[in-house]
This record gives structure tokens, C-alpha cells and sequence, in this order.
């Protein structure tokens, strides 16, 4: 018999229908939702990010939302400490930890031992840094190295867009300098502790890209645009990684009138989608995973389905 803690964990691409599914889900097993989600630890970031209410929280309790200032660098490393704890306290009111979102590095690094000995590496990240360079140039990555490390950038050309990249990648994923994150090199939390079922759910692409669509538009008329200037009129620019996120630079460029508003959100939903792409293929490899399509099943069914595959799992 496995001494491993079982848990249960929702993802999915952008736009899935995660949160709903959870919420649902969490009433039924008596649990306390763990956010896995890069841009909802930051406070202030509300509209864009679409944190669920604070009504719902009180309905049903949330974790790791709104950990860290948009100024503050939040790494992987952060993120496995700080759902540790969540796990751990969780658990000690008799209640059910439930994993919820679309971050698949945060899931790497909490399950799957990525912060170890050797320095982390996220292809989802790479990519996510690489598009930044390619659409806003070398200059603003590098700039991006500079805020959170400056002593390589100093050694970086900005031209080398490769090792800006990994820099980046490792700074965002420990929270350190590459060169303390060489010094430390030390294992993070135990990936070995959990026994975790990942319960998926997917969606066929027009129709994610149609939901991905609605999305941005709703974002769009009720605040996004507003949010961001009240972030910017607070000194949370785009020096900041939590301002990096897909909307919120765009936005930045319409409040500094080098796009329209109907040219960022175009861009946000464009980027969004690709997003989406990316999540589906880097989930896909998790394993032990069941699916669920969206597209065939009613939710209460697919509900009742997670309610038994989790309980299962829990060993109820």
C-alpha cells in the first residue's frame, strides 16, 4: 500500500471551464481549492486574470491567490513552498486539497521533482520569453533580465537571445540570480510525498478558440482597460514579470498609443489561443490523467464522473 499523500488536481487549457468544474467538484468532496495559476498570485491583478469572486471564495476557500505585489518576482520555487504549506494545512482540518489550473511548470515543479539538484528548465516558459523577444524585441527581454538580475545582464549581450531566455527561465522558476541559484542547487520539496490524479478537461479548438474569444471581450468590458491604468498609475509597469502577461503588455502599448484597444485585445486573444495550444500539448504528458471532453458530456455528468474517479482515488 502507497504511504503517498493522494491528492486530486483539475487541468486544462485556457478557457475550459476549470474553474466552474472546480467549484462544483470541491462541494462535493469537502475541499479547499489550490490555485496553480502564474498570474493569480498577484494581487491587483483581478480582470485579466479572472480570479473567481471574493463571494466564491468565501463559499469555497482558495489558496495561493494573491501571495505576491505585481512588483514582486514570483518563482516556481515560491509557489512549491507556498503549496506545501497550503497542502499541509489543508489537510489538517480534515479537509480535501484540490489542485486547479493552467500552469503546467508550477504542476512540474510541485509533482514532478523539476527543482532539483540540477537548474529547473520549463519548455512552456522558453517559449512564453522566446514569443516576447520575437514580438517585442531583444531589448525588452533583455531589460526583463536586467530587473530581476542584474549581474547577467551585465554579462549577456542583449542579441543573445538564447541565454537571455535560459537566464530568465531560471530566475523566474527558483526566484534567485543564475549565479545563487548555481550555489544553492539544492532539492526543493519531495515529489515523492504526493499520489496525484489529474482529472483533464479538453475542448475541440474552434470551440476553445470561441470560448478563448468570449473571454477577452467580457475582460474587455468590464475593466481590463481600467485595471491596467490603475496598476501603471501605481508605478506596476512593464518592468515587472506580473506585467508581462498576455492583455496586460498589450494594454500597456493601447495606453501609450502604440495600438488601438481593438488591436490589443485582438492581440490578447491571438496570444491566448496559442497559449492554449501549448497547454493542451504539455498536459497531454501528464500522467495518470483521465479526460473528460466538454463538448460531449453535460457538466453535471462530467461531474459525477470526477466525483467517483477522485473519491476513488482518495481511498472514500
Amino acid at each position: 500500500m502507497s504511504l503517498r499523500i493522494p491528492v486530486v488536481a483539475i487541468v486544462g487549457p485556457t478557457a475550459v471551464g476549470k474553474t466552474s468544474a472546480s467549484l462544483l467538484l470541491a462541494e462535493r468532496l469537502g475541499a479547499e481549492i489550490i490555485s496553480v495559476d502564474s498570474r493569480q498570485v498577484y494581487r491587483y491583478l483581478d480582470v485579466g486574470t479572472d480570479k473567481v469572486s471574493v463571494s466564491t471564495r468565501r463559499r469555497v476557500i482558495h489558496h495561493m491567490i494573491d501571495v505576491a505585489d505585481p512588483d514582486q518576482t514570483f518563482s516556481a520555487a515560491d509557489f512549491v513552498m507556498g503549496c506545501t504549506d497550503a497542502v499541509d494545512r489543508i489537510r489538517s482540518r480534515g479537509r480535501t486539497p484540490l489542485l486547479v489550473g493552467g500552469t503546467p511548470f508550477f504542476f512540474e515543479a510541485f509533482f514532478g521533482g523539476m527543482l532539483s539538484s540540477e537548474l529547473p528548465k520549463s519548455e512552456e516558459m522558453r517559449r512564453e520569453l522566446e514569443e516576447i523577444a520575437s514580438e517585442q524585441g531583444a531589448t525588452t527581454l533583455h531589460s526583463m533580465l536586467r530587473s530581476v538580475d542584474p549581474v547577467s545582464a551585465d554579462r549577456l549581450h542583449e542579441n543573445d537571445i538564447r541565454r537571455v531566455v535560459r537566464a530568465l527561465e531560471i530566475c523566474r522558476l527558483t526566484g534567485d540570480s543564475v549565479d545563487e541559484a548555481w550555489e544553492k542547487r539544492t532539492k526543493l520539496g519531495d515529489h515523492q510525498r504526493y499520489d496525484v490524479l489529474y482529472l483533464g478537461l479538453r475542448r475541440e479548438r474552434r470551440l476553445l478558440f470561441e470560448s478563448i474569444d468570449r473571454r477577452v471581450g467580457e475582460q474587455f468590458a468590464s475593466g481590463f482597460v481600467e485595471e491596467v491604468e490603475w496598476l501603471l498609475s501605481n508605478g506596476y509597469d512593464e518592468r515587472f514579470p506580473s506585467m508581462q502577461g498576455f492583455g496586460y503588455k498589450d494594454i500597456v502599448d493601447h495606453l501609450g498609443g502604440r495600438c488601438s484597444r481593438e488591436e490589443a485585445a485582438e492581440r490578447d486573444a491571438r496570444q491566448t489561443k496559442a497559449f492554449s495550444r501549448r497547454q493542451v500539448t504539455w498536459f497531454r504528458k501528464f500522467s495518470p490523467i483521465v479526460w473528460y471532453d466538454t463538448d460531449d458530456y453535460a457538466v453535471d455528468v462530467i461531474i459525477d464522473a470526477m466525483e467517483g474517479e477522485a473519491l476513488h482515488h482518495l481511498g472514500r
